[in-house]
């Protein structure tokens, strides 16, 4: 294939570019003059927000649940288009992405591997082989051979319990003892297809090692298999058996050599999983007192929760400009242009039900978005699909951008009825 820019500037097709990371997608390829492209369902894309439909040069509709269909359906688009880079927002399609560069000779991600950023059980085996640090774990069918797995004690108490497939916490509970091991298998095992596309999902369980510690998540970008660390970020949840992740700070305030140590732990994930050219979401704990990162797992994707903001607010690094220079076979800016603090906070309802009024105070330093309107129904609060809203922070430092964030939370008001 012609891999010369078009008319306009490169090309590139995004595998479903709606998601929190379209957007910044969106803003890079205008700073980089790329035309983007959507590959999606017809119907998915008639109800695109305007912003995101009107930043397309072009639709290639297809069904990317149908695999062969999909493939032959952009190929076809790609080579009429004189696309020079394949790129994925949804971890479950990118897989199909690493497919399609290599049958249009693109640079792109291994296809022999790129499952294994998919799929945790591939992933774990792909840690294995690598020597990548990652926490203990078994694959489970169902409940009862997770009883016989926490039986053995092979992996103490307590335990995470998690779909092979999914994303954004959904169906990740963890579990103090057996009364509540066939509960968090039947919540891992509730999601047999990945909507709105109809994806179908592995329903296989991780039994997984608990990880006591800190948790952080890492971006990284890999150019020809060149890997290219951005900064580091630290991750805050709620406790209890749904762990929902409620902000992120970046920098993440660790000591320069124990960053560095995230860094290239999660350089080591990325290619384990078959990073070649694009982007790798790593996410690890620090046990208390251990000097090495364990990986919990990895995507080939940029990173959701806003955090492609937060990164570049505090260090002037794009990471969705990196990722498109990525795939189109450049070297990728990730040198920081600045050394400020960013943080987010999450708003979260005590429970779920109609949503009412929100409050959401105007401080100076900060700006505030919403997630759901008055009316709107509001899920359990057992994964991040319950999120209300969030307000960013930036300031000089990590604990000023922390402490302004947490001011703005706790001054707003989320009713629920």
């Amino acid at each position: 294939m012609n891999t010369g820019a078009g008319p306009r500037g490169p090309g590139v097709l995004v595998i479903e570019p709606m998601g929190n990371a379209g957007r910044f997608l969106v803003e890079a390829a205008d700073r980089l003059g790329i035309r983007l492209y959507a590959a999606t369902h017809k119907d998915i894309y008639d109800t695109y927000p305007p912003w995101l439909g009107s930043a397309l040069t072009g639709l290639c509709a297809t069904d990317l649940a149908d695999v062969p269909r999909a493939l032959e359906d952009m190929e076809a688009f790609c080579r009429r288009h004189r696309i020079t880079g394949i790129a994925a927002c949804w971890e479950l399609l990118t897989p199909l992405a690493a497919l399609l560069a290599e049958r249009l000779r693109l640079p792109g991600n291994d296809p022999a591997l790129a499952r294994a950023a998919r799929n945790k059980i591939l992933m774990g085996q792909a840690f294995a082989a690598a020597g990548v640090p990652a926490p203990r774990w078994k694959v489970v069918q169902d409940a009862d051979q997770a009883h016989q797995v926490a039986a053995s004690h092979a992996l103490g108490w307590p335990l995470v319990v998690k779909p092979a497939e999914q994303g954004g916490s959904w169906g990740v509970s963890i579990v103090g003892g057996p009364d509540q091991l066939s509960a968090a298998v039947a919540a891992a095992q509730q999601y047999t297809h990945a909507q709105p596309h109809g994806v179908e999902l592995d329903t296989r369980v991780l039994v997984q090692e608990y990880v006591p510690g800190e948790e952080y998540s890492c971006e990284t970008v890999v150019a020809h298999g060149v890997a290219y660390p951005l900064p580091v970020v630290r991750k805050e949840t709620t406790e209890g058996t749904y762990r929902i992740e409620t902000g992120h700070i970046c920098p993440a305030g660790l000591a320069p050599p124990v960053a560095r140590r995230v860094q290239h732990i999660a350089a080591r994930a990325a290619l384990a999983v078959g990073i070649r050219n694009g982007v790798a979401h790593t996410e690890v704990k620090i046990r208390p007192a251990a000097s090495v990162p364990e990986v919990i797992e990895t995507g080939a994707r940029l990173p959701g929760d806003n955090i492609c903001e937060i990164v570049e607010a505090a260090s002037g690094v794009s990471a969705a400009a990196a990722y498109l220079q990525a795939v189109l076979g450049r070297v990728p800016d990730t040198v920081p242009l600045r050394s400020d603090a960013a943080a987010i906070r999450f708003l979260l309802p005590e429970r779920g039900g109609r949503l009412g009024r929100i409050v959401i105070p105007e401080v100076s330093g900060t700006h505030s978005e919403l997630h759901l309107r008055p009316g709107d129904m509001v899920p359990q609060p057992t994964d991040s699909s319950c999120r209300v809203g969030h307000v960013v922070a930036r300031a000089e430092t990590v604990e000023q951008a922390r402490r302004l964030a947490a001011q703005v939370a706790s001054r707003s008001r989320v009713e629920v009825s």
